[in-house]
């Protein structure tokens, strides 16, 4: 039986891709910090015929999460892990009047899309390879091409899950475990839904999941889509820092986090 563990399953990217899992001869284990829509994405995966165990997690809590990651490794051998929990947020005005970017939702960024993602690998990168097989993919964005001023925590947070995730595939290679980065354009999630602007090929997120789960199964190194944002994304960070800096600052504000 196939073990395929997601962050972040209750909510966008992360419940399609337990969607699009959940058979039979699959077992998922799927996180959330939402106990409904948890109970919400089990259900619906255990009926599409998968052996699902969910556990109320947060990434942040390193101590939490290592022994429970290890305990699920030993006990099921996870085959493919996908750090997918995530949060974002802008310098535009949020729901609550929120606006610009505080401390508090730097250092919550950060530490949800970094930290949390790290939490996740960590403890499953090496028992990977003593086993000699193993999978991990790692949620970062279009956005880590450029230095988004409308969003600069979340940019910076994305660039380094990007570059430490294709750094590791390299390292990890000769040892049998196959490292993935994901990076999304826009998708239609409820981060995205706050964006009171148009997005250009906004995705809706069982094609995403799709395309994720082909070019996790081709072994792809990075599955940047849709092609047209990854190419703009690409030339953008090709571009003297003045000049991207120039063109991103006429772009429209993500609505900071609420409070």
């Amino acid at each position: 039986m196939k073990t395929i563990l997601i962050t972040g399953a209750t909510s966008g990217i992360g419940y399609a891709l337990a969607k699009y899992y959940a058979k039979d001869g699959v077992r998922l284990i799927l996180t959330g910090r939402n106990a409904d829509r948890l109970q919400d994405i089990i259900s619906v995966c255990r009926d599409q015929g998968a052996e699902v165990h969910g556990a109320m997690m947060d990434v942040r809590a390193r101590d939490i999460m290592s022994p429970w990651l290890v305990d699920m490794d030993r006990r099921f051998q996870i085959n493919l892990a996908i750090a997918n929990a995530g949060v974002s947020g802008g310098t535009g005005i949020s729901a609550d009047g929120t606006d610009d970017e505080d401390e508090r939702q730097l250092r919550e960024i950060f530490d949800v899309n970094v930290n949390g993602v790290l939490n996740t690998v960590a403890p499953l990168l090496n028992r990977m390879r003593e086993r000699g097989i193993g999978q991990i993919a790692l949620m970062s964005s279009l956005a880590s091409f450029s230095a988004w001023p409308t969003a600069p925590a979340y940019a910076a947070s994305k660039a380094t899950v990007r570059i430490y995730g294709e750094s590791i595939r390299g390292a990890y290679k000769k040892d049998g475990v196959k490292i993935n980065v994901i990076c999304p354009g826009f998708i239609k999630t409820p981060m995205t839904d706050v964006n009171p602007y148009k997005m250009p090929f906004l995705m809706d997120a069982d094609k995403a999941a799709a395309i994720i789960a082909k070019g996790l199964e081709k072994d792809k190194a990075r599955i940047a889509f849709p092609w047209p944002t990854y190419a703009f994304a690409g030339f953008i960070g090709l571009l003297p820092a003045s000049w991207a800096l120039g063109l991103l600052s006429f772009f429209p504000k993500k609505p900071a986090r609420t409070k």
